[in-house]
């Protein structure tokens, strides 16, 4: 799976176009990711991706970094021996996609602010 483009509001993943935010574990995409409390990541958001037991969590947190993820939050899945990479979406897309295809991967990718 690679992610062709992202722009403010839109993601292109193996020519599909995605306009709301989502969720990607290896070749599986969770589209229309919501969150409890908008821009704030809580545990429980990620649940979806937590089910599969990912290696590595890659967030990104927006076209200008708006959604927050709390050093408690990284704290915790970090304690569950998993590596977690926070940047703004436009970063956050090239580490997706230069991730080590044996890993297992999983994404979270807030499309605007």
């Amino acid at each position: 799976m690679k992610i062709e483009d992202y722009k403010f509001g839109e993601i292109v993943i193996d020519g599909k176009k995605f306009t709301s935010d989502l969720l990607i574990y290896e070749n599986e995409i969770k589209s229309n990711w919501w969150r409890s409390e908008g821009h704030l990541l809580h545990l429980e958001d990620l649940n979806w991706v937590l089910n599969k037991n990912p290696k590595v969590i890659i967030i990104g947190t927006g076209n200008s970094g708006v959604m927050k993820v709390p050093e408690k939050l990284v704290n915790k899945l970090e304690e569950r021996n998993m590596k977690i990479i926070v940047e703004k979406t436009q970063v956050a897309v090239k580490k997706f996609n230069e991730r080590n295809m044996g890993d297992k991967v999983a994404a979270g990718f807030h499309l605007t602010c």
